[in-house]
């Protein structure tokens, strides 16, 4: 019989810790609600060529924000269970100060209204 140890990732060094667990952190939905108004969405969607980015920023989820190298791997993407989940959670409001107040006993509480989300038009 073999020995058996276990593999310690970072011997409790901090920092690198946090750098793993940020490593593949998406958008809050507050902030995609901000890049759900038209003005900064029409400013995502049409993006000037940026080779450091996947595609060169022309093929953007803007639910996900995510990028893609190729139109076909968008299209691809709008079929998939993570992008209608993401679609679904965008359909409530974010949350707001005056709700936060209104928990906390100040104000009166409102609660959040539903929302028709679609998949956005490609080029």
């Amino acid at each position: 019989m073999t020995r058996y140890s276990r593999k310690k990732g970072n011997h409790g060094y901090s920092a690198k810790r946090k750098q793993l667990k940020m490593k593949r952190r998406n958008k809050d939905l507050d902030e995609i609600d901000n890049d759900l108004e038209p003005k900064n969405a029409e400013h995502l969607l049409n993006q000037p060529l940026d080779l450091d980015v996947a595609g060169g920023a022309q093929h953007y989820c803007l639910h996900c924000a995510r990028y893609f190298i190729d139109n076909t791997a968008l299209q691809g993407h709008f079929r998939t269970k993570v992008h209608k989940r993401r679609l679904k959670a965008l359909e409530t409001e974010p949350y707001t100060i005056q709700e936060a107040e209104a928990a906390g006993g100040i104000g009166k509480y409102v609660p959040p209204k539903k929302r028709k989300m679609e998949t956005q038009k490609s080029k």
